[in-house]
C-alpha cells in the first residue's frame, strides 16, 4: 500500500471530520473517534494538526475558499445586481445541501465547546458574505432595480439571517428540511 503524502493525509482527516459531522445525532467529534475512524493513533493526527482547533480551522478555510470562489465568479459573470444576490443565496443553500457536516460548522453547532476563535472565524466569514450581498444590492440600485434610498445594510442582513435560518432548520431537522424547498416563493419576498 502506498504511503500518503502529508497534504493528502491532512485532506483525508478533514474529509473524515466532515463525514462524522453529517451524523444527524449531532455527536461531538472527538480525536479518539476520529483516529479510530482513520485507523491511526491520536498521536498520528497531531503530526498533521497541532490541535483539534486547527482541524476545524482547516474546514473553515475550505468552506471559505469554496464559497468565495463561486461568489467571485458570480460577480464577474453576472451583470444584474439582483440576479447576483439570487445566485449567491442559491449557492449558499446548495452548499448546505451537498455539505451537511460543513453546514454544522457554518451554524456553529459543531463548534460548541471548541476554541472561541473558531466561532469568531465563522462570524468573520458570515460578515464577508453579508458584505458581498450588500455590494450586489448596491449594483441593483445603480441599475434602477432598487431605490437609491434603499437600506442596503438592512437588506443584506435580512438575507444573511434568512440563509442562516435555512441552514439551521436543515441541520436541526436531521437534514430532512431541504434548504431550497420553498425558494421559488421565498425569493420574490426577499428581493423586494
Amino acid at each position: 500500500m502506498a504511503t500518503k503524502q502529508p497534504g493528502e493525509r491532512k485532506l483525508e482527516i478533514l474529509r473524515v471530520i466532515a463525514q462524522m459531522l453529517e451524523d444527524p445525532s449531532g455527536d461531538k467529534v472527538t480525536t479518539a473517534a476520529l483516529a479510530k475512524r482513520l485507523d491511526v493513533s491520536e498521536a498520528a493526527l497531531y503530526r498533521h494538526f497541532a490541535s483539534k482547533a486547527q482541524m476545524y480551522e482547516g474546514l473553515i478555510e475550505f468552506i471559505e475558499a469554496s464559497l468565495f470562489s463561486v461568489i467571485n465568479q458570480i460577480a464577474d459573470e453576472e451583470e444584474a445586481g439582483l440576479r447576483q444576490v439570487e445566485l449567491i443565496i442559491v449557492t449558499l443553500l446548495r452548499f448546505a445541501q451537498k455539505n451537511r457536516g460543513l453546514t454544522r460548522v457554518l451554524i456553529g453547532d459543531a463548534l460548541v465547546h471548541e476554541n472561541d476563535r473558531l466561532q469568531a472565524r465563522i462570524n468573520q466569514l458570515l460578515d464577508r458574505l453579508e458584505t458581498s450581498l450588500k455590494q450586489s444590492l448596491k449594483i441593483a440600485a445603480a441599475q434602477n432595480a432598487l431605490s437609491a434610498e434603499h437600506d442596503f445594510a438592512a437588506h443584506a442582513n435580512v438575507l444573511r439571517c434568512f440563509t442562516l435560518g435555512r441552514w439551521h432548520q436543515f441541520v436541526k431537522s436531521g437534514f430532512r428540511e431541504d434548504p431550497l424547498a420553498l425558494w421559488a416563493t421565498q425569493w420574490p419576498l426577499l428581493a423586494r
